[in-house]
């Protein structure tokens, strides 16, 4: 990246012209495993692809985003995880049943020659086709899906390229125009409230054998975009019973609360935070990045309780009303009276305090 910007005007430059030419070619990927939920494979396009993913999907995003349905969430402008909660709680608390579905190894199993010709469906130029194809056909190897699906020949599933790289931006749109068929047809054909953050998505109906027949031809549909459903992860269920729905477990009555491997996740970020901040090898930028991520998440939840036994009486102890630099939020705690900034800083309200009152330590 450096490299790039130092020389910003010339590379940009030569970049325009490889694409205008149809010379372009993505470089390797930076890889790695995240274990932390589950082992995934991460992968890094190297900074000038980055550039082109960017570009590409502010042009498509134009094409495709008119026909999404609006109960798709993931990777949309005015959407995301939090509204899709909220839709999910509404479409609850209207019906009795829901049927719980995942696809099964999503993004390594994307085929790509499906995939290319669900872009060339929508995108009738040739250079924008080409270019979708150049990062499909360079994506790194993925976990293996070889599965058979009706009318494969003994070699079908090694042939056919299958799989995207988690990480890029491209991605994210590739894997929505993947599924999109799969919601218009759940909407206009079954006509089940239906709502699909990425691969996890969720029918609603009170009769559960309505369920079960929905679940069928959903199977069917995706098998002949060469998919499966998770088979632990679809199920139906009571709408009364708790569920877990992207990062929070929904209670009746709009009760929300953080999975239990959140916290402990949380609170082993806290514990090497607090190690670094005492050994002088972290910056309150540092700490804010770290954590301001989980404590934008949390406060969507009801977690009052919860980030005051974390961080009480410190930096971001949401009874202290401040939870500095982290605002907003629909279900924080008020403001308490007699309110003094606990941030570090300059501030009007109060004097600067260490973070040491956040970590639980101070340094040497």
């Amino acid at each position: 990246m450096a490299q790039f910007l130092a020389g910003l005007e010339a590379e940009g430059l030569r970049l325009q012209r490889e694409l205008l030419e149809g010379r372009w070619q993505p470089d390797g990927y930076t890889e790695w495993m995240v274990r932390e939920s589950k082992p995934r494979l991460i992968s890094a396009a190297p900074f000038r692809d980055r550039m082109v993913h960017h570009a590409l999907c502010a042009v498509i995003a134009l094409l495709f985003e008119r026909a999404f349905i609006a109960r798709s969430y993931a990777s949309l402008p005015g959407r995301g995880t939090h509204r899709a909660v909220a839709a999910y709680e509404t479409l609850r608390d209207r019906h009795r049943h829901v049927l719980r579905a995942d696809v099964f190894r999503h993004f390594p199993a994307i085929d790509h020659a499906v995939l290319k010709q669900d872009i060339r469906r929508r995108i009738a130029c040739v250079p924008t086709p080409w270019l979708c194809d150049a990062i499909i056909d360079g994506s790194n190897p993925q976990e293996p899906v070889n599965r058979y699906f009706p009318g494969d020949e003994l070699f079908t599933p090694w042939e056919r390229r299958r799989g995207l790289p988690i990480g890029n931006l491209t991605s994210q749109w590739f894997g929505n125009i993947y599924l999109d068929p799969l919601d218009h047809y759940v909407s206009e054909v079954l006509r089940a409230p239906y709502l699909r953050y990425l691969d996890d998505f969720a029918l609603f109906a009170d009769d559960p054998a309505r369920l079960a027949r929905w679940r069928e031809q959903i199977a069917r549909f995706l098998e002949r975009r060469r998919l499966l459903l998770h088979p632990l992860k679809t199920q139906i269920s009571e709408t009364r019973l708790p569920a877990q729905f992207l990062g929070h477990v929904l209670g009746p009555g709009s009760r929300r609360r953080l999975p239990e491997e959140n916290l402990i996740r949380v609170r082993g970020r806290l514990r090497s935070l607090r190690d670094r901040w005492r050994a002088g090898t972290v910056s309150p930028d540092e700490v804010r990045q770290r954590l301001g991520a989980w404590i934008a998440h949390a406060r969507h939840a009801d977690t009052v309780g919860l980030r005051h036994g974390l961080f009480r009486g410190g930096w971001f102890d949401p009874r202290w009303g401040n939870e500095s630099p982290i605002a907003g939020g629909s279900r924080s705690g008020r403001v308490a009276p007699g309110h003094r900034c606990r941030s570090p800083g300059p501030c009007a309200s109060g004097p600067a305090v260490d973070l040491s009152s956040f970590v639980g330590g101070t340094r040497p």
